[in-house]
């Protein structure tokens, strides 16, 4: 959600099969973000190993389907949709905080197979297909279909996702001919992406168990509003 929109704006759209390029690159560092991110969350607790192995076949499953699904579609119509897909997701993070629906203490969870099964399906597809990792999907869902608390929700994310990035992002780079781009491209893209995503990642993983996450969303939200609406052309 937040490099797709960066390497747009900084590098360009142009052509538009550049942003399967993008997107190769972008799952490639979910995947070296999500490992020690895993790690800060397993040692604070906040990583639910039961959900974990529920969810990560399923999604594994989803997110290969996603992938080439996205295969299927031109760049610029993928970059529409996730600005789309954003500028959605900003507006129920900006509702979510004017309601001000309290944390789940966890002692009211609703994790069935049906709710497990929901999440890991629309989390892979939308994860494969848009290039975002699925984290962003996991985590409202945990909390509104399975009653977790928000720490736990992330955690469990961070749990899954970095497998399930691996798998995606292995598949795309592979594909990546069919859209004439370079799989050592995005790779080179990659490398010079995750050193600084990986320490945000860690410094993030801290935070999320100090800081007050609902000022954090906001923040986070602001920005990302402006990044779809540029990616858009709106701006």
């Amino acid at each position: 959600m937040v490099m797709l929109p960066g390497l747009s704006l900084l590098l360009g759209t142009s052509p538009a099969s550049s942003h399967h390029l993008y997107m190769a690159a972008a799952m490639s560092v979910n995947m070296a973000v999500a490992i020690p991110a895993a790690r800060k969350h397993r040692q604070a607790g906040a990583v639910r190993s039961d959900i974990v192995r529920r969810i990560l076949p399923v999604m594994a499953v989803a997110i290969i389907a996603g992938v080439l699904l996205s295969n299927l579609v031109d760049g610029h119509s993928l970059r529409l949709g996730l600005a789309a897909f954003i500028a959605l997701y900003c507006l129920g993070t900006f509702l979510a905080l004017a309601l001000k629906r309290p944390d789940h203490s966890g002692q009211a969870e609703r994790v069935t197979t049906a709710n497990v099964l929901l999440i890991a399906i629309v989390a892979g597809l939308l994860g494969g297909l848009l290039g975002i990792g699925g984290g962003v999907v996991m985590v409202p869902a945990l909390q509104l279909l399975c009653r977790l608390p928000l720490r736990h929700a992330i955690g469990t994310s961070a749990g899954v996702i970095w497998l399930t990035a691996l798998i995606g992002a292995a598949l795309k780079l592979a594909t990546l001919h069919t859209h004439d781009q370079s799989a050592t491209h995005a790779l080179l893209l990659a490398l010079l992406l995750a050193p600084g995503a990986i320490v945000g990642a860690r410094f993030g993983a801290s935070l999320a168990h100090s800081l007050p996450l609902p000022i954090v969303r906001a923040i986070i939200a602001t920005i990302l509003t402006i990044a779809a609406a540029r990616m858009a052309g709106l701006l």
